[in-house]
C-alpha cells in the first residue's frame, strides 16, 4: 500500500496494482512515460480477471494506477463496481483530470484515492503538462469525505520548489481537504522530455519543514538516508504510531481504528 504511496490507509496491506497504456495530460517531466506516452506490453483481462488475480495473491485490494485510470475510466467504473460487490475494495492514484460528472459515479466504489497536485501554479499546468489545474482542484473537493484522500506532490528543480509554492500547497489543502490530509512531497529525477537537476534532498526537507505548519501528516518520498518524513507521528502527543523501514512497518502503538494508543486520538489512518 505504502508504494502508491498511501500511508494512512491499511498500512502494511499488499494491494493488486493494474494499469495500462496513455495519459490525458502531457507532462514533460513524466516518471512513468514509457506507459503514459508509448505503448507498452500489456494483456488483455476482464473485471473478474482482476478479482481472481487479487484473490490468488490474497489480497483484498485493488489499485488501478501507473498510467491515468480516467482514460480507460469505463473498465475501472465496471472493475470497481464488481470487486466492491465481491468485497474487495478499490483504490485510484491519478491525476484528478476529470469531469465531475464521471467522477461522482465512479466515488461510490472507490475507498482511497492519492491526487497528484503537480503545482499550486495554473502556469506550471500549461507550460508543462499542456492542462489546467482547477479541474484536478474540484477533484479533490468533491473527493472530499467521500473517500480518503492522500495527496502526492513531484518536486521538480526550478519549476516547483520555491518556498511561496511549498506555503500555498500546504494552505489550499488545509483549508479545502483538512489538515489531517497527508502530503507526499516526492522527489524528481530527470525524465522524458525534462531535465533539470534531481530535487536537492534540501530543498524536500524545505518543503517538508514549511508544510507541516499547516498539516499534520507530511511526508517525503523517492529519497534515501532522511529521517524526516518517514514515520507517521501522532500530531497530539508525538508518539511514533508507524514506523517504516523501506515498505516494511510497525505499528505497536496504533490502536484498533488507527487510535494512537498513548492518547486515543484519531490520526486519519484506516485499518
Amino acid at each position: 500500500m505504502e508504494k502508491k504511496p498511501l500511508y494512512h490507509f491499511h498500512p502494511g496491506e499488499r494491494i493488486l496494482s493494474v494499469g495500462t497504456n496513455g495519459c490525458n495530460l502531457s507532462c514533460q517531466f513524466c516518471q512513468n512515460w514509457a506507459i503514459s506516452q508509448k505503448d507498452s506490453p500489456s494483456e488483455e483481462i476482464t473485471p473478474d480477471g482482476i478479482i481472481a488475480l487479487a484473490a490468488r495473491y490474497n489480497t483484498r485490494f485493488i489499485a488501478y494506477t501507473y498510467n491515468e485510470p480516467f482514460i480507460w475510466y469505463e473498465y475501472v467504473l465496471d472493475s470497481a463496481k464488481a470487486a466492491k460487490k465481491q468485497g474487495f475494495t478499490n483504490v485510484l492514484v491519478t491525476n484528478g483530470y476529470v469531469n465531475p460528472e464521471p467522477l461522482k459515479e465512479l466515488l461510490p466504489y472507490i475507498s482511497a484515492m492519492n491526487i497528484d497536485i503537480k503545482s499550486i501554479n495554473n502556469n506550471f499546468y500549461r507550460r508543462l503538462c499542456k492542462a489546467k489545474l482547477e479541474p484536478v482542484f474540484e477533484t479533490a473537493r468533491i473527493a472530499r469525505g467521500k473517500t480518503h484522500i492522500e495527496i502526492t506532490n513531484l518536486v521538480i528543480t526550478g519549476e516547483n520548489d520555491k518556498t511561496g509554492e511549498f506555503e500555498e500547497m500546504a494552505g489550499w489543502i488545509a483549508d479545502n481537504l483538512g489538515r489531517d490530509t497527508p502530503l507526499h512531497f516526492s522527489a524528481y529525477f530527470p525524465s522524458y522530455k525534462l531535465d533539470n537537476p534531481p530535487t536537492h534532498t534540501e530543498t524536500l526537507l524545505k518543503a517538508y519543514q514549511i508544510a507541516r505548519k499547516y498539516l499534520h501528516f507530511v511526508y517525503l518520498g523517492n529519497v534515501t538516508g532522511v529521517k524526516e518524513g518517514r514515520d507517521t507521528i501522532c500530531y497530539k502527543c508525538g508518539a511514533k504510531l508507524i514506523e517504516r523501514m523501506g515498505y516494511q512497518i510497525k505499528t505497536d502503538s496504533l490502536m484498533a481504528g488507527g487510535k494512537c494508543k498513548h492518547c486515543g486520538s484519531e490520526n486519519n489512518i484506516k485499518l
